[in-house]
Order: C-alpha cells, then structure tokens, then sequence
C-alpha cells in the first residue's frame, strides 16, 4: 500500500512538471528559395539538394523562354548535431566552391521555457575558380577570388501554415572592380511562408542591397515559389532575378528585373539520408 501511494505521487508530481514544447517544421526545408531558412538537419542526417535556374523567360520561343539555358548548383548539408550544421556545394556560376557553417543559438518553444523565436548564425565561405580573361586585372590572386558571407537569422512560426524570418547580413568581397563599389556589403532579408495544404506551401524571399555600395547595374534579388512534399523528396518550384545560389552571388550579383521580364524558373529538390541515430 505504501509503495503504491508513493507511485501514485510520484505519478502527480511528473504530470505537474512542465514539459517543453518545440516549434517544428517552420518551413518545409533548410532552404527557404535561394538562402537559408531557421530549420536545421537533425543529428546524423545528410541532405543531398540539387538546384537548377534556366535562363531568362524573356528571351522568347528561341531560347524556350528560357530552357535552353541552366545553371547548377550541387550541395551536401549534414547535421552534426541539433544545433550545428555544415555544408559544401559546387555552383556553375563563376565556378563556385561554396562551405557553411550553420549554429542554433535559440530554438522556439513554449512549456518550461517560453521562447518566441529563433536565433541561428550562417557563415559562408565562396571561392571562384574561373580564369582570369581580363588583363586589366593583374596580377590576379588567388585571395581575389574569394568571398565571405555572415547571416543572423531571425525566425518564428506564428501558427501551423504561417512563418517569417528577418535576416541580417553582410558580404565581403575581396576584390571589386571600380572604387565606388565597397568590399563590405550590407544586405536585408526577409522570408515567410504560407502553408497552403498538407504538402504544398508558399515561399517568398526577398533580398534588400543598401544603397550606395554596389554598381547600378545590380538589382535585389526577389524569388517567389511552392514547396511540395512527396515522401522523402521535397520539390521546390520558383520563379527569381537571380541565377546565382551561393550567398555572395544572389546577393551581390543579380542583375534580373522583374519589371522588365528578367525572371528565371528554377526548382530545387532535396533528398535526406539518415546516416546514423543518436542514443537516446
């Protein structure tokens, strides 16, 4: 009789106990279009991405509005742990080698602890391998060619088909053409998403350039697109200004304008691979 009321208390007392509860499944992808979103790999697993943008839709039946022309991007994303993820990737635009560095610092939740958003930290490192064709260039080094990107995420998934994210960032380039572009360029991004079914959501992502620190040919890079789930494959389907899929390149290099017609159709499509199973 002792031992079962000490149980029972012992019961009363564990469904006193606050428990914690995790915002899940913000977005449906670490990637919201182009850049990263506030979701990580979970321990263990690996994301295999493959992104593709054809060329412009403008150029018109002669060019299949754009089919006839793509550019790649290959990439591996693993979560080391829950909070740390790293990643590699070869881009066909500028012959990019791309890696990042992505870290968890605050997770949205509610229960014991209330937190309402989440906190990550991105850095990106690009180097470029094409050849140098211009002799106005020289000499041309090798530290030229590279390019750092840093990101502070700000996310929050404010019900089950709505979530946004602000994110902060800066891109450092180590070579520019003219004196009047800077090295260091500030950017401002915002993303959300809108749930529209069970597998089929809305991504909007929008990159914004302070002024006065890029040439004016360079525009910000806007995408609209729907991600759909089927099993382990996520698709994603979009329209963007921008052919590059590094940080430095959709940041700082996009030249397309939606006004004008300059507007490229591109899909992404991630396959993850459990590798291993934490303990516990």
């Amino acid at each position: 009789m002792v031992l079962n009321a000490q149980e029972s208390m012992l019961d009363l007392l564990s469904d006193d106990e606050p428990t914690v509860e995790y915002a899940t499944a913000g977005f449906k992808t670490t990637r919201i279009i182009n850049g990263h979103s506030f979701e990580m790999n979970s321990e263990g697993v690996l994301d295999f991405k493959i992104s593709h943008r054809f060329g412009r839709l403008n150029g018109g039946a002669y060019e299949l509005f754009g089919l006839d022309a793509a550019s790649i991007r290959i990439g591996f994303d693993y979560g080391v742990t829950p909070w740390l993820n790293v990643g590699v990737g070869r881009s066909s635009v500028g012959k990019m080698y791309d890696g990042f560095v992505k870290m968890k610092f605050l997770r949205q939740q509610t229960g014991k602890k209330n937190i309402p958003i989440s906190i990550l930290w991105v850095s990106d490192l690009a180097v470029s391998s094409l050849r140098n064709t211009n002799s106005e260039i020289e000499p041309y080094l090798k530290s030229h060619r590279l390019f750092y990107t840093h990101q502070l995420i700000f996310g929050r998934k404010f019900t089950e088909g709505i979530s946004v994210q602000f994110m902060p960032s800066i891109v450092h380039r180590n070579f520019v053409m003219t004196r009047a572009e800077s090295s260091d360029v500030f950017v401002l991004g915002v993303g959300g998403r809108v749930k529209l079914s069970k597998r089929v959501a809305l991504n909007v992502e929008y990159y914004y350039t302070l002024p006065n620190q890029l040439d004016p040919r360079y525009t910000n890079s806007l995408s609209i697109g729907f991600d759909i789930e089927t099993g382990g494959h996520v698709f994603q389907l979009h329209f963007t200004n921008s052919t590059g899929m590094v940080e430095n390149a959709f940041m700082t290099e996009t030249t397309g304008d939606w006004l004008k017609g300059d507007i490229h159709f591109g899909f992404n499509v991630s396959r993850v691979f459990t590798l291993y199973s934490p303990k516990g």
